[in-house]
């Protein structure tokens, strides 16, 4: 089965180091929390905010290790009510695991994207 994992952030600046290490930071949690394994990755969407253009956040997956996971990066619309500096992130995992199972991570400024999701990326209850 394939399964979606999102997960989103913010950068400190525009700045390539700020870029890779707030990536890295997201990629890190969402591993963890959903003891993801990089050969059951499919593929990895990336998307930045146009504020965001000193690196491409897929670097820091590749930073990571991840050489044989397809990446795709891309540039989020230039929305005035949009989160500045945001990168976003969409795993596409081979997974037996129940979509209900699969932990999101929003993490710095985006936590505000999803406010049913606490800041360790558990589900509010209901």
């Amino acid at each position: 089965m394939l399964r979606g994992v999102r997960g989103a952030t913010t950068a400190l600046a525009n700045e390539p180091e700020a870029v890779r290490t707030a990536t890295k930071n997201l990629l890190v949690a969402m591993t963890k929390a959903n003891a993801l394994k990089p050969g059951d990755i499919a593929a990895v969407i990336f998307s930045s905010t146009p504020d965001l253009n000193a690196a491409f956040p897929a670097s820091a997956a590749r930073e990571l290790g991840w050489n044989e996971v397809p990446l795709f990066g891309t540039q989020e619309i230039d929305c005035p009510t949009g989160v500045p500096l945001c990168i976003r992130v969409l795993i596409l995992l081979n997974t037996d695991k129940k979509q209900h199972e699969i932990q999101p991570i929003y993490q710095a400024g985006a936590v505000v994207l999803r406010p049913d999701i606490s800041v360790d990326g558990r589900r509010q209850p209901e």
